[in-house]
């Protein structure tokens, strides 16, 4: 009986479909599953916001020695609000020397850079002379993120403009490496397409708030592999008022110049030598030392810095990650090896400058 019920309603379908003019006054909206319509709401709502960024660079002929403009590659952005401001990558602007907005209506503005977080791979550009029209995207709380809820991108994969895809929140926490050799935690991983030119667009919730900032994908392809991530909106909301307001992240700080990673991985060093430490800063004031060169020429290492406030530093992102979870004026606890002796001091952590 069940399949001759079947049967029926798709000859009954059938013959419904084959009435002349009926297809063509079908309202298809009222055959979409909430799913579906709720996708189509959030991206006609959201797609004004989301901006086409064009990275162009100078290039000197080899024959001729004539500079050109190349293009150098682009990517996606959104509107932080309606004067101008606009949120990507980093990496989606770095070294050019001409950045082009493009907005929904094909409309171009030369952008200029006002701040930048390499470390974060977060930029914020500004339009000249904006249209009235701008609409900021509304801001989410990525805490409130689990695994399996909805999330949706938008951007411009391989130039192709104002695309949609869908997907699940497929992890939290994760780590990726930025620009810089920095690495930045929490990040959210989606299995929704993200694609070359989706870096700088958003990533929003069901309710069409922004959640992240679309930065990478892991495919050894190149194209997606359903294992995209995004910056988490609360370290945006965190960076940007920063970078609007200074051209940079203010970060605490405690004086000290510190060796690099590849020095420190070549000689196997089981923490971080400072290498200088700056006159008149925390680091000074509390006796730590940096390295110095005896007089038969041989650099002799001073303190070399194993954990902060007990968490271990085995390189430079350790130690950067360890401060900059506390705020100028905090006291932090800075163990060190000097020799064959360990050392603790308390540094009160000042603003960078």
């Amino acid at each position: 009986m069940k399949h001759l019920a079947l049967a029926v309603t798709a000859t009954l379908l059938a013959c419904l479909w084959s009435i002349p003019g009926l297809a063509r006054n079908v309202d298809y909206l009222s055959f979409a599953t909430e799913d579906e319509a709720n996708s189509t709401e959030i991206f006609s709502k959201a797609s004004p916001s989301v901006v086409f960024v064009t990275n162009t660079a100078l290039q000197r002929s080899f024959f001729s020695l004539d500079v050109h403009e190349i293009p150098r590659g682009s990517g996606t952005g959104f509107v932080w609000d309606e004067s101008g401001l606009i949120v990507t990558n980093f990496h989606v602007i770095a070294g050019a020397h001409k950045l082009t907005v493009t907005l929904q209506d094909q409309m171009e503005y030369e952008a200029q850079v006002i701040g930048v977080a390499p470390e974060k791979d977060l930029a914020v550009l500004r339009i000249e002379d904006p249209p009235d029209d701008l609409v900021a995207l509304p801001i989410g709380d990525s805490s409130e993120l689990s695994v399996g809820r909805k999330v949706l991108a938008i951007g411009n994969p391989f130039g192709l403009d104002t695309t949609l895809t869908t997907g699940i929140v497929s992890a939290l926490d994760r780590e990726i490496q930025a620009p810089g050799n920095r690495t930045i935690r929490g990040v959210i991983q989606t299995d929704a397409a993200i694609n070359p030119g989706n870096s700088g667009g958003p990533l929003l919730n069901s309710l069409g708030q922004l959640v992240g900032v679309n930065t990478a994908i892991y495919s050894p392809s190149g194209a997606s592999a359903g294992i995209g991530f995004a910056i988490p909106v609360n370290t945006v909301r965190d960076v940007v008022p920063q970078l609007i307001a200074y051209g940079r992240v203010l970060r605490p700080i405690i004086g000290v110049e510190l060796a690099s990673d590849r020095w420190i991985q070549r000689y196997r060093i089981p923490g971080v030598p400072v290498v200088h430490v700056y006159p008149g800063l925390p680091a000074e004031k509390a006796g730590i030392r940096g390295a110095r060169r005896t007089s038969r020429g041989e650099v002799q290492l001073g303190d070399i810095i194993v954990a902060v406030n007990g968490r271990k530093v085995r390189s430079n992102d350790d130690f950067l990650t360890a401060i900059e979870r506390h705020k100028p004026g905090d006291v932090v606890e800075i163990e060190t090896r000097f020799g064959e002796d360990s050392r603790r001091y308390k540094v009160r952590l000042v603003e960078s400058q």
